[in-house]
């Protein structure tokens, strides 16, 4: 119970201050994870990533599961997937409060912030990740790719091609670095039992919808098809979601937009616009409000924890595989070029918007990197003088 209490607690922390996106949220893990509290090193906590970057869902939220799982079992990643969750989820099923917010000077602060957590976290990953010149290199290729073409499903392949790089061209490297200690092996029994369990959870909503008209069964299953059927995080959800939910009649536009402008203003998984989603469509008063909001947060998030369940056992007896260790080293540099891409698009494109934003990124990257302060302090610290010298 306290190692289930403290993932809950460090996880809802995260989900407090962590702003900026997908991306932004593997940098405040590795921050809070593997640098302060040691629950996991770089190498095992970049396999996860590699991993979670290669399933469907929402891959910040299954990266933050997964350690919790490695922390203190399954008890252990409902907590971390809670805590990060809950503070998004309440805060865009009240999204009234929010929805005309995202311009203040706080939130440019905060995107700052981002940068400098995510530019922090390159660094770091390099260093252990990228020890020689050709893992160097490949990631520095990997990261120039994807600002040429970036995508979804180009991380996905820039994954394999390092994977397949780490094979033919890194005969060395990666065969003495073993998994680290932190690390788990389930039952492959479990593995069945959770992809049955996946497997169900996206065909009885739909054959229960059909066979008896349930708008809720209906609601759940177009939910549950978004996550698990996005390659990518949060962003790349939005085009899925206005298929159905605008041109299916759920909500108009203009609430769409709103939606998901304040999902960009707040911390925390960007997948919780679902929560916005199911209150804003809800037909009834308060009780089916919360009712549609806590349908669509489960339906969206379950599936995809269901499938790094399925897949950690696997993965776990894989990856000690000696030829799997060379293709995981180049797997693992090739996420290292993925986070070195995204500091440039979108982090630091939506987090520096003139000298000022300059200057709090600036800032924040020293407190990071040269006085070990942590991230959440560092974002509140953003926030604080984003309102105070960039408000207009």
């Amino acid at each position: 119970m306290r190692a289930w209490l403290e993932t809950f607690t460090v996880a809802l922390r995260l989900g407090l201050t962590s702003f900026g996106g997908p991306v932004a949220h593997l940098g405040y893990y590795r921050d809070e994870y593997v640098r302060r509290r040691a629950w996991l090193g770089d190498r095992d906590y970049a396999d996860l990533v590699a991993l979670c970057q290669m399933l469907p869902g929402p891959t910040s939220s299954q990266v933050g599961f997964a350690v919790g799982v490695r922390r203190a079992g399954l008890l252990g990643g409902v907590g971390a997937a809670l805590g990060f969750t809950l503070p998004s989820a309440l805060l865009m099923g009240s999204f009234a409060a929010w929805v005309g917010a995202p311009g203040g000077g706080a939130l440019v602060g905060m995107k700052a912030a981002a940068v400098a957590v995510v530019a922090n976290a390159v660094a770091g990953m390099a260093r252990a990740l990228c020890p020689d010149r050709a893992r160097l290199t490949l990631a520095v290729g990997v990261a120039a790719a994807l600002a040429l073409a970036p995508g979804p499903w180009a991380q996905v392949l820039a994954i394999a091609i390092g994977a397949l790089c780490g094979i033919v061209w890194l005969p060395g490297a990666g065969e003495d670095d073993a998994p680290d200690p932190a690390s788990r092996t389930g039952s492959l029994r479990a593995t069945v039992l959770w992809a049955v369990a996946f497997a169900a959870l996206l065909a009885v909503p739909a054959v229960v919808a059909r066979a008896t008209g349930s708008e809720l069964a209906a609601r759940f299953d177009l939910f549950a098809r978004a996550g698990s059927l996005v390659f990518g995080g949060g962003h790349v959800i939005l085009p899925l979601l206005e298929v159905d939910v605008v041109r299916g009649g759920l909500v108009d536009r203009d609430t769409f937009l709103a939606g998901y402008g304040a999902a960009q203003a707040l911390p925390g998984p960007l997948f919780t616009f679902a929560t916005f989603l199911g209150v804003a469509s809800a037909d009834g008063g308060t009780g089916a409000a919360v009712l549609g909001g806590l349908l669509a947060t489960v339906a969206i998030f379950v599936p995809g924890l269901l499938l790094v369940l399925a897949a950690l056992p696997v993965w776990d007896r894989l990856r000690h595989a000696r030829r799997l260790r060379r293709a995981l080293a180049g797997a693992n540099a090739a996420v290292v070029g993925l986070l070195l891409a995204a500091l440039y698009d979108p982090v630091w494109q939506a987090g520096v918007r003139g000298a000022g934003s300059f200057a709090v990124a600036l800032g924040a990257w020293v407190a990071l990197s040269q006085w070990g302060a942590p991230a959440w302090a560092v974002v509140i610290g953003a926030a604080a003088l984003g309102a105070g010298l960039l408000e207009r």
